[in-house]
């Protein structure tokens, strides 16, 4: 690492950073690039040890991400980033567009079902149910309310797989076509009920659960199986276990290129 090499990579950074989405961490990074991101910058104090990393653990990312890290000293590093992620690596990426992202939920038909997260709370659980809907390959999922989706704690808990859904903060008269199925306490058991492909799939917060509006549009109102006295389910448990109910798995696909 020369230092001329980690002042221009500062630099790029800074030009980057703003409307980026920060990718905090090695498998943020990984995934990123798995699914197609346009990374801008990545930096890291310890490029052999990312190196090392993704031989163990990503080997089909090893030869991309050797080509796009650049050592900068680990103050310097501190600097840039909000904080610095046990792996010492942190990547600044494009957002895709709204509209990309409004295309693909629209696009019937659908081989899987949208979450839908009304006015969630917490950015952690709005990345744990971007996790969950790209692993079980839903179409996308939609926001409601103040919450980015796109907020970095989000992309954090999402382990950058944003990338591998549509990911999108919508108005409820934006949604895409298709079924609402409300998850709602006083809804039909939902294993009494088959899930089309096309469904929008509503979920509340656990303390306010989903608003009247969403309510009152409901195509039907659905429950999740759970124990007298016990208050709720974390919301990316709730997600999950709709998601299983629906029977999704994403098909085969082939294993990443190099």
């Amino acid at each position: 690492m020369s230092d001329d090499d980690a002042v221009k990579a500062a630099e790029r950074w800074r030009e980057a950073a703003p409307g980026a989405v920060l990718l905090d961490g090695f498998h943020a990074l990984k995934h990123a690039l798995r699914f197609g991101a346009e990374v801008r910058c990545a930096i890291t104090s310890d490029r052999a040890a990312v190196l090392e990393l993704a031989e163990g653990l990503a080997p089909d990312v090893t030869a991309r991400l050797g080509d796009l890290v650049t050592e900068v000293p680990p103050e310097t590093l501190r600097e840039l980033l909000p904080r610095v992620h046990p792996t010492k690596v942190a990547a600044l990426a494009a957002r895709p567009g709204r509209d990309a992202n409004t295309e693909t939920m629209a696009k019937l038909p659908r081989r899987a079902p949208i979450v839908v997260l009304d006015n969630p709370r917490n950015l952690g659980n709005v990345g744990a149910v971007v996790r969950l809907a790209a692993g079980f390959g839903a179409t996308g999922v939609i926001t409601t309310g103040e919450l980015d989706p796109w907020h970095p704690n989000a992309v954090r808990a999402g382990a950058g797989l944003h990338y591998a859904t549509a990911v999108e903060r919508l108005p409820a008269d934006a949604f895409p076509p298709g079924p609402l199925y409300v998850l709602d306490p006083e809804g039909d058991d939902i294993r009494s009920v088959p899930l089309p492909d096309d469904a929008l799939l509503v979920f509340g917060s656990e303390r306010h659960g989903v608003s009247a509006e969403l309510r009152g549009r409901a195509t039907r109102l659905l429950s999740l199986p759970m124990r007298p006295q016990v208050s709720s389910y974390n919301l990316a448990t709730s997600v999950a276990m709709a998601l299983f109910h629906w029977g999704g798995s994403p098909e085969p696909q082939p294993e990443p290129g190099p």
